[in-house]
């Protein structure tokens, strides 16, 4: 009999289908997983704005992870947008019952325009009892900045701030967007051991790179259910972002979207020991 891996994202759905429970979605279907959802808020947007947000309350966001959790055997979940501290409370008082799943946390503070997207006292619910639960996290650059008070300017300040987060909050740490050059795109990620940058080529001009984010993190996670070791999870994710970004395509007059890889181009990932 068939079977599938079952993985969970438990985060905020974009009305223009590019991002959030949309971008995760069709990075689980291009794994091979069957993805399953927990919706923290609805949000009517399209890649230009976003115009209006309604937010669940956290119990309703817990009866949706235990409606999944009791059937499905999920291996791996994610989080994304979970809007405020009382979500926040809710996930990770839910998830601290189940060790056996995989945890990847995006924590989505900051957006691509600089935007502050949780207020403080849902940064410091995050800080102090959704990320010590998690296997692997996964901030941009400023959002890694604001969980540590610190600029990162520098290759040498990001791998600190890499290995201060894994102490911090004992799990895997990838830093997003770590790079001073415009000729390959650079990850780094820590394991509690090992450090090592992610390096994909820079696809010039694209057409889209709106829901990058969530779609690397899902990727991961889809990667992780399948049993891959994290380095290789790491860099099967970076792979399928950079072809998503590759093959971006126009829908309508104004809009475009990342586009569905049907191979993840490993062989384009560049993976180098921090020095």
């Amino acid at each position: 009999m068939m079977r599938k891996s079952a993985v969970l994202t438990i985060a905020g759905s974009d009305s223009g289908g590019n991002a959030g429970i949309q971008a995760d979605l069709r990075a689980f279907h291009t794994f091979g997983v069957h993805g399953c959802t927990a919706i923290t808020a609805l949000t009517a947007q399209n890649p230009f704005s976003v115009s209006g947000i309604l937010t669940a309350d956290g119990a309703f966001v817990t009866e949706q992870i235990d409606a999944v959790i009791e059937v499905y055997d999920i291996r791996a979940l994610k989080t994304g947008m979970l809007c405020s501290a009382d979500i926040i409370e809710a996930v990770a008082d839910n998830l601290t019952c189940h060790n056996r799943i995989l945890k990847v946390v995006d924590p989505v503070m900051i957006a691509t325009s600089g935007a502050k997207l949780l207020e403080d006292d849902a940064i410091e619910q995050m800080k102090n009892n959704l990320l010590p639960l998690a296997s692997l996290i996964t901030p941009n650059l400023p959002e890694a900045e604001t969980l540590l008070g610190k600029i990162l300017d520098t290759d040498l300040k990001i791998a600190d701030a890499a290995k201060e987060l894994c102490d911090k909050f004992g799990c895997a740490t990838l830093i997003k967007g770590g790079h001073n050059t415009n000729a390959t795109a650079r990850d780094l990620l820590f394991d509690g051991e090992n450090m090592l940058w992610f390096e994909s080529p820079v696809v010039e001009d694209p057409l889209s790179t709106h829901g990058t984010g969530c779609s690397l993190s899902a990727a991961i996670t889809a990667s992780l259910a399948k049993g891959r070791e994290l380095a290789d999870a790491v860099a099967e994710g970076k792979a399928y972002v950079y072809e998503s970004i590759r093959t971006g395509i126009n829908i309508g007059e104004c809009a475009a979207v990342l586009g569905t890889p049907q191979t993840i181009p490993v062989d384009q990932i560049s993976i180098k020991p921090f020095e």
